[in-house]
């Protein structure tokens, strides 16, 4: 099945795809084993032509950006990833509005629009994963989320089909969208509405979320952001802090000294390590204050 997906990938001009590619280099965990198949669509067109391939063939399949909030187990995904490439990193500016590419860094989302003096995005200056997954799993900090200033989003569906959705008919909720269950697609653009402000407040906002994180996350480890879905009324991170679990460790994966609901890679880590770890984390918060932690980040693949 592979062989005959690939030689029509070849015949219909899609190149730029990897046989067995290691996950562990596409995610920020470091972690994760290969993908039976890799495909990197320079634009929509060769997008949509694999899709379109894989649909036909039912092959299961999935897409990351940037592999932040992922979590890749030690045997692979099966079947084919998508990973957007340079011909979906865009920004544009039409006052308010702007637009950008499904592969656009959501960091530099927020910094561009800085730059234009258009607030609205502040919040996303910390968040290291890129547009298409940001709209995906209705990204936020600091109190604030993509649902908030999104305007809509274009999709293509698992289908071949394009469709443009509405904030609306994304059906955002805390850390969700409709993209999750009920429409499986690939967020290729995003459209989002803003408002013009003071740019010096702006970049004073932005340099102040920034600073908070380099203060209150381990950036200088692998890891994948926040692991765990803040319970309502409370944090994850401090009901984790408080079941004494910081600096708690298997193998190379521990849960960060600076910030409990960081799990960090010290190295060597596996996936399995990571994901034991998570699963004696929410056993532990779970006994000790009668609270299920949800996990927020993503596990895919096999074990």
């Amino acid at each position: 099945m592979i062989n005959k997906i690939l030689a029509e990938l070849a015949t219909c001009g899609v190149q730029d795809v990897r046989v067995n590619e290691p996950l562990s280099r596409h995610t920020t965990w470091k972690v994760g084993g290969p993908a039976d198949l890799m495909i990197y669509p320079h634009n929509k067109e060769e997008l949509e032509r694999a899709m379109k391939i894989v649909y036909k063939h039912q092959v299961p399949w999935r897409v990351i950006g940037r592999g932040s909030n992922l979590l890749v187990r030690d045997g692979g995904i099966r079947g084919v990833v998508f990973k957007l490439d340079e011909g979906f990193n865009y920004f544009r500016a039409d006052g308010p509005r702007i637009t950008a590419g499904g592969g656009y860094s959501t960091i530099l989302l927020a910094s561009m629009s800085a730059k234009y003096g258009l607030t609205g995005l502040e919040f996303a200056g910390g968040i290291p994963g890129n547009v298409g997954g940001a709209v995906y799993m209705n990204a936020g900090a600091h109190g604030s989320e993509i649902s908030e200033v999104l305007s809509s989003a274009e999709i293509l569906t698992e289908s071949g089909e394009w469709l443009t959705l509405s904030n609306e008919e994304l059906k955002f909720r805390y850390r969700t969208s409709i993209l999750q269950k009920e429409l499986r697609g690939i967020v290729t653009e995003a459209t989002f509405e803003l408002k013009m402000g003071d740019k010096k407040k702006i970049a004073s906002a932005l340099a102040s979320f920034k600073d908070r994180r380099r203060k209150t996350q381990p950036l200088q480890f692998p890891c994948a952001g926040s692991v765990f879905r803040n319970p309502p009324g409370d944090h994850a991170g401090r009901l984790i802090q408080e079941a004494g679990l910081k600096g708690y460790r298997i193998g190379d994966a521990e849960v960060s000294t600076l910030h409990a609901n960081f799990i960090i890679n010290r190295g060597q880590a596996t996936a399995n390590d990571v994901l034991t770890l998570i699963e004696h984390i929410i056993k532990t918060v779970e006994e000790k204050f009668s609270v299920t932690l949800e996990p927020e980040v993503q596990v895919v693949g096999e074990g």
